[in-house]
């Protein structure tokens, strides 16, 4: 029996709020091969003077990335930042005890600001400052060896090394994870809220206009989950602009609707946090709201990694998280953007973990090509049409039994509307076998055509982009799809995400 057809109106009344360009950022850490033979290359035939891939940062380009987070990650709390600097050849090689592996150095501080210019001025800076095993004083060195203009030790350091012009990071973020008891200098949230107030309240003395994000927590499923969060905003509330989430979700067990649901969790995880952020601030009686930097997120088979970090002997730049993405999780990956644009109004900065090679959509082989995995896409669509201002939608949807979430929506949808009056519908259909037709009402807006429908579907639910077929999955058009009275019409296909643009 085929699904009823599911339902949602959009009105420009009714809107979420506006999407950050922020929301489409990515995350870059000294992990297995995400910098060294991913970015960075020298050698490689399509590297630039400076070992850079151009192969490589054409993609990122397509990709659509702006803010990217660096150099961690659980990498950051054992980093010491001046190792990164000065000549390459006389950088020191450190262990590495977030992944048991050896850093070079050669890859640094200086190196990466000059691989986000080359991307395109989009590319944000997006610092960490390591409060792992460090603190205050060493936040506030980076600092300014970073982006005072001239005139200190530190500063005139920067120069020396041949960088006149300041980097101008405004947006760090206060240690990572530091919730986590695998985090090198775990600390209680009471321990980390004192530490990351001193630190903010330091590096505002230096620039009161840096914007920072303070520690949340690693996941939902934390035992200190919101206890957490509330301890540490108590500390930090008048000094932050920002506390993170991180999520991965990968399927357990064989039970694929679960993992299609994903989604659930990740809103769930988004309402929580911000109502416990607005409950401190309500104690606190500030009209300030605290937003949220969802700034690791991503489809990871986690199951596998800790068997795969302790059998590394020290080596440098291993094979390390190099998930091999199927259609499946692309539609997974597809909801989760969709769950992020859904709460644009409070989630203002989010890093798709990672970039290149390490639970990538980029993946690159030594010597050899780069190339598109399945999450490449969504990704891609979302960043260059998910620009302008969310609208509400409330879907009437049939619905499916999930082991994990109990009746699920078989839809999951947003659309945002563009200044020029353009909407685009992003949905996805969580159904493995079934068809779903969908209407949308759309009385209120002043739209005459579908200008085009592209859906990631196959007959393969396991289908993948590999090195020997780099093109096996893409997008393709849709035919059919109708928009006439103030209505649209269109079916989903089976497990599909889709990308519907009417104007």
């Amino acid at each position: 029996m085929p699904l009823r057809t599911s339902r949602f109106t959009l009105d420009p009344a009714f809107s979420v709020g506006e999407v950050d360009p922020r929301l489409f950022g990515s995350f870059v850490e000294h992990l297995g091969r995400c910098v060294y033979d991913g970015i960075h290359e020298p050698g490689h035939p399509a590297a630039d003077e400076a070992g850079l891939r151009t192969d490589v940062l054409d993609l990122i380009r397509e990709l659509g990335v702006t803010a990217i987070r660096y150099p961690g990650g659980n990498f950051v709390s054992g980093y010491k930042w001046e190792d990164s600097v000065g000549p390459a050849e006389e950088r020191p090689r450190r262990l590495d005890l977030a992944w048991r592996s050896t850093e070079t150095n050669r890859f640094g501080l200086s190196e990466y600001i000059a691989f986000l210019k080359k991307i395109g001025p989009q590319a944000e800076p997006m610092m960490a400052v390591n409060l792992g095993t460090r603190g205050v004083a060493e936040a506030l060195e980076l600092q300014e060896y970073a982006n005072h203009p001239a005139g200190t030790e530190l500063s005139d350091r920067r120069i020396s090394h041949g960088d006149k012009d300041p980097f101008g990071i405004k947006l760090w973020c206060l240690g990572n994870e530091m919730d986590g008891p695998w985090q090198t200098g775990h600390k209680t949230a009471e321990e980390y809220g004192r530490l990351a107030a001193e630190t903010a309240r330091a590096m505002r003395q230096i620039d009161p206009t840096v914007e920072l994000v303070a520690c949340g927590s690693s996941s939902q499923a934390m035992e200190t989950f919101a206890d957490w969060e509330a301890k540490v905003l108590a500390e930090t509330y008048d000094l932050v602009d920002y506390i993170s989430l991180h999520a991965y979700y990968e399927e357990k067990d064989g039970d694929r609707d679960s993992f299609l649901a994903s989604a659930v969790d990740m809103e769930s995880f988004i309402e929580n946090v911000v109502a416990t952020c607005d409950h401190i601030g309500a104690r606190l009686k500030s009209k300030k709201k605290i937003n949220l930097s969802f700034d690791e997120w991503n489809v990871w088979y986690q199951s596998r990694t800790e068997a795969e970090v302790g059998a590394l002997d020290w080596p440098v730049a291993p094979r390390l998280l190099e998930d091999n993405y199927s259609l499946t999780d692309a539609v997974v990956f597809g909801s989760l953007l969709i769950a992020l644009l859904r709460h644009a109004d409070r989630v203002t900065v989010a890093c798709l973990a990672q970039l290149v090679n390490v639970i990538a959509p980029i993946m690159t082989e030594p010597g050899g090509p780069a190339w598109r995995q399945t999450t490449f896409f969504p990704f891609a669509q979302a960043a260059r049409y998910g620009r302008g201002r969310v609208l509400d939608v409330r879907v009437d949807s049939p619905t499916h039994p999930t082991a994990k979430y109990g009746e699920t929506d078989l839809l999951h949808a947003t659309a945002v509307r563009a200044e020029d009056g353009t909407v685009t519908v992003f949905a996805v259909n969580r159904s493995q076998t079934e068809a779903l037709p969908l209407e949308v009402a759309l009385g209120a807006l002043d739209l005459t055509a579908v200008v085009e429908h592209s859906v990631l579907a196959d007959a393969d639910p396991e289908a993948r982009n590999t090195l020997a077929e780099p093109e096996r999955i893409a997008p393709h058009e849709v035919a059919g799809t109708t928009l006439a009275d103030g209505t649209l019409s269109a079916t989903l296909e089976p497990l599909s995400w889709n990308v519907i643009r009417l104007a």
